[in-house]
């Protein structure tokens, strides 16, 4: 690898300073870099963090500074442009981070020699429509598209479709889908299973539903999702959020639906060290048990 760039969440690398002594370090050694830094302008919840048009599309590698939520947005905002994302964990967990920031140096000269993969890692695409049937929002996610309660005490009524079939209904605070990289996410903390990144799925996993059977139901990534916003009085409709990855994109009511695919589209996740899956999940969410 020649070509790099450098992504960092400002508020955990201030000044850029991190970023900086990495590009002086990438450039004594030869190779090419930039540092991408915000976009001035963000309108929308869900428009880039990073200002991308630095960014050129023959890069070889992003190097993204911070924790997971950093990584995950770099996904999304360098989604059209398919350059491989190599995670340095400033935060605190970094389940999707190939290192600490104090093996940085360490660990680089792997890339320039090539002596490393690439994972790929399946993403969601999902289309809103209001009652109507028209498009209110189009995205995708790495981690997990989730429609949850808007009101602080209210619950909602979410009814599940796969493949246009009715699988449940919830009276719930909201419906998870996620992808396998997802899965020890949002979907974890909710009681969803850990899947393993390689395995090609999606889980739906309500959260808080007002039932003794609380199951995940998982899916193949073949599989279409549909979930509908129901309504839960005769008298009030619904009303919800459609979160994208942590992001707020649209608001939702009765008779608002999201439909979820897999996404054409693939995060591309570098990977230098040989730790498995499993002793990343041991050392980071295991509370460190060997």
């Amino acid at each position: 690898m020649e070509k790099f760039c450098i992504i960092t969440n400002n508020d955990k690398d201030k000044n850029y300073v991190i970023s900086k002594e990495i590009q002086t370090y990438l450039k004594s050694v030869g190779k090419s870099c930039i540092i991408a830094k915000e976009a001035d302008i963000r309108v929308q919840e869900y428009d880039p963090y990073t200002d991308i048009s630095v960014i050129d599309d023959d890069t070889d590698c992003a190097i993204v500074l911070g924790g997971d939520g950093t990584l995950i947005q770099a996904a999304n905002d360098l989604l059209d442009k398919d350059i491989p994302l190599l995670g340095v964990n400033l935060g605190t967990l970094g389940f999707l981070a190939e290192f600490e920031k104090d093996s940085i140096y360490d660990m680089l000269p792997y890339l320039f020699e090539d002596k490393c993969t690439i994972e790929n890692r399946m993403m969601l695409d999902g289309k809103a429509y209001d009652e109507t049937n028209k498009a209110i929002y189009h995205g995708k996610s790495l981690n997990d598209i989730v429609i949850t309660k808007r009101g602080l005490c209210r619950l909602i009524t979410i009814h599940v479709y796969v493949n246009d079939e009715l699988i449940d209904t919830y009276l719930c605070d909201g419906v998870i889908v996620a992808t396998p990289t997802g899965s020890t996410g949002y979907n974890l903390s909710a009681g969803g299973p850990v899947v393993v990144p390689k395995l090609q799925a999606m889980m739906i996993t309500p959260i808080c539903p007002h039932t003794l059977n609380n199951r995940c139901i998982m899916v193949t990534a073949d599989d279409k999702i549909e979930l509908e916003i129901g309504k839960s009085k005769e008298t009030l409709e619904d009303e919800a959020m459609a979160v994208y990855d942590g992001r707020i994109v649209c608001a939702l009511k009765t008779g608002n639906r999201i439909q979820i695919n897999k996404a054409n589209e693939e995060t591309r996740l570098v990977r230098v060290t040989d730790k498995s899956f499993f002793q990343i999940l041991r050392s980071k969410i295991g509370k460190g048990r060997a």
